[in-house]
């Protein structure tokens, strides 16, 4: 009896220590909600870091609990070790780097710019354009300068060539411009034409200088009566100074900006901001190019709102892991191995498309 005694709780405590062994290790998951990246669905999650993660959790042999921070917050829970883990698209910086280690990227894209999607196609905004000030100055520079070479060629021939440029002050001057004039069109009618060398001398500089000048005039009425002209001319960095930008608040984008001196104002998330353009409240909003795509993709806008080709800033994102975390190296060796095969490629597709 006490032999079989003995034996019975031998069997249970090997049963106990197979069970513990076995038992699936829990950590608690911070995520931020970031179409197409993070989608809560109820209680559960997807997106492209949440179809990563499964699969390296499922490799670990881990049991999570996810748990929804804002992204200051997640930030901050990752540096008070509140969570184990961090996935969400989360910028690598340096800055975030001294707070919190990252894995392997995950994921490469860039900051691209929405802006509202109205071009200035109508006779309204050519007019516009026509009767701007800068195209107006331009206008007066060239009667300006008009006037000068006809003055000079005047003051030559006003007295060897009466019967052309003579013949009293308006007459003469008047003649003078109107050669200028057509000299710099290069339309030579040669009803004008000057006869001292001063005059010639004058005449042979105005024809180079009139080229170089036609030119730039042609240039300047090509760009007001452009019919494709956009609402707003973005295509580079320094454009971004002279226009109401906005970004979302804490994100990598705000850092970018402020080192490349650029003005803004921040938007809670992606929605405020695309509203905040609808709005006309701005006229640029920057931020992670792939989750300005999609939310203009799902929310069928593109009609209103596009994504401009350029792409201001390459960033990457990598799951965030509290400093000296023994997981760190765990989850590379999976991730790794997870986004170089083919199937990850398939996933990201299903999300952002080809």
């Amino acid at each position: 009896m006490k032999r079989t005694l003995i034996i019975s709780i031998f069997f249970l405590f090997s049963i106990l220590l197979f069970a513990q062994g076995n038992e699936k290790a829990k950590i608690i998951v911070g995520t931020k909600i970031a179409k197409p990246f993070v989608i809560n669905n109820g209680n559960e999650f997807s997106g492209i870091s949440f179809e990563l993660w499964n699969k390296i959790a499922k490799e670990l042999n881990v049991e999570y609990e996810a748990k929804v921070f804002g992204l200051q917050e997640l930030i901050d829970a990752v540096n008070n070790k509140e969570v184990d883990v961090a996935v969400s698209p989360l910028t690598i910086t340096s800055e975030r780097e001294k707070l919190f280690d990252f894995t392997h990227p995950y994921f490469t894209t860039g900051l691209s710019i929405a802006t509202t999607n109205k071009s200035k196609n109508n006779l309204l905004s050519v007019a516009q354009n026509i009767f701007s000030k800068q195209f107006l100055n331009v206008v007066l520079l060239i009667f300006l300068v008009l006037f000068l070479v006809g003055f000079f060629v005047w003051l030559f021939e006003r007295k060897k060539n009466k019967e052309q440029f003579g013949d009293g002050v308006t007459k003469g001057l008047g003649s003078s411009f109107w050669w200028a004039a057509v000299t710099m069109t290069t339309v030579g009618y040669g009803d004008k034409a000057p006869k001292t060398i001063g005059g010639r001398t004058i005449a042979l500089i105005w024809m180079f200088a009139g080229l170089i000048m036609i030119s730039g005039f042609t240039a300047a009425i090509a760009s007001a009566l452009t019919v494709d002209s956009l609402e707003y001319d973005i295509s580079n960095l320094n454009d971004l100074h002279n226009l109401r930008v906005g970004t979302v608040v804490n994100s990598s984008s705000v850092e970018y900006l402020n080192q490349n001196g650029v003005n803004f104002i921040t938007a809670e998330n992606v929605e405020a901001g695309i509203s905040m353009i609808q709005e006309n409240k701005l006229d640029a909003f920057i931020y992670d190019a792939p989750i300005l795509k999609y939310f203009i993709k799902t929310n069928n806008i593109s009609n209103q709102i596009k994504i401009l080709p350029l792409v201001l800033n390459p960033i990457s994102y990598g799951f965030a892991i509290p400093q000296n975390s023994e997981l760190r190296e765990k989850i590379n060796r999976i991730l790794l191995k997870e986004i170089d095969n083919s199937e990850w490629k398939t996933i990201v597709n299903s999300y952002l498309g080809n």
